[in-house]
């Protein structure tokens, strides 16, 4: 592949949508070569090794091949292999750069908005911008197809990279998930519990004979859970069922008493009384004045 790469001029509805693409591209960094080559970008994106820089946007930088050293304000100097996915975050200063005694093969995407900025902030932290995808077909098609796309500029292609962009968080955050679950055998545990919990919602469980299915005690498995979760896991049970009954509510025609038998209420009244804590309205009252007016109640 030949070296590309392009600078988005950023138009009002592009901003208006919440979710924008400002750059893309690959370079081949020979051995010893001069990185980066500040002809080939503009001003606000040049920086030096002995400066760093700062960005006012996300970006995901993808390393296939060679090996580099990169550092942030949030991180220590990091040696970067091949296979390797690094994030750029708003307002942080950074450098990165290639071995020069090997150069480095280098994917990346810029983007921003107010979208990005509610996703990027939950999935992922400054102080872990570090993915190891290895040699991702998955993210490298991504990438491919990203280029494929800025190059043939077709029209409307601004949204069509803007989710190409937004599967490639997803296909990362999936990759990091699972780099932490085969490395924290309790992500493994609760993993099974939840899917357990999502398969029975509705039965009641007894928590304590769910955490003896693992070999753990059940404070233990109870503080695993919260950890990874943010709730215990009758709180967690607890809302998979009524999430599945407002679902149920809006979108079939049983009776609000029925749905509550669906997801594990025997009493309506307890049913209602949870329902409304959560969501902030009855059951009764969430169904549309269609669905309500052509159904038992």
């Amino acid at each position: 592949m030949n070296n590309y790469h392009k600078y988005l001029h950023i138009r009002n509805i592009d901003r208006d949508l919440g979710f924008y693409v400002t750059t893309v591209g690959y370079n081949k960094i020979e051995k010893h070569a001069l990185y980066p080559d500040a002809s080939q970008h503009p001003a606000d994106h040049v920086f030096s090794w002995n400066k760093g820089r700062i960005l006012d946007g996300y970006y995901l930088v993808f390393i296939t091949g060679g090996c580099g050293v990169f550092e942030s304000a949030n991180t220590p100097p990091q040696s970067i292999e091949s296979g390797t996915c690094f994030l750029l975050f708003p307002g942080i200063w950074h450098r990165y750069k290639p071995n020069p005694a090997f150069g480095w093969e280098e994917y990346w995407v810029g983007f921003n908005g107010t979208y990005p900025q509610h996703v990027m902030n939950r999935l992922f932290q400054p102080e872990s911008p570090f993915i190891r995808t290895g040699l991702s077909k998955d993210v490298m098609a991504a990438f491919t197809q990203l280029l494929s796309t800025v190059s043939q500029a077709q029209i409307g292609y601004q949204q069509v990279i803007a989710g190409i962009t937004l599967q490639l968080i997803g296909l990362l955050n999936r990759i990091n998930l699972t780099e932490k679950t085969d490395n924290d055998p309790e992500s493994i545990w609760v993993s099974k519990a939840i899917l357990t919990l999502q398969n029975e919602l509705a039965n009641p469980i007894r928590m304590e004979d769910l955490a003896a299915e693992f070999p753990i005690s059940y404070s233990k498995f109870r503080k695993s859970f919260k950890r990874l979760t943010g709730k215990s896991p009758n709180q967690y049970h607890l809302d998979l069922r009524l999430d599945k009954a407002e679902e149920l509510l809006k979108t079939t025609r049983l009776t609000v008493t029925e749905i509550g038998y669906h997801t594990g209420f025997d009493s309506p009244f307890y049913f209602s009384r949870l329902f409304k804590k959560k969501f902030g309205i009855s059951p009764k009252a969430l169904r549309n004045p269609h669905t309500t007016s052509s159904t038992r109640t």
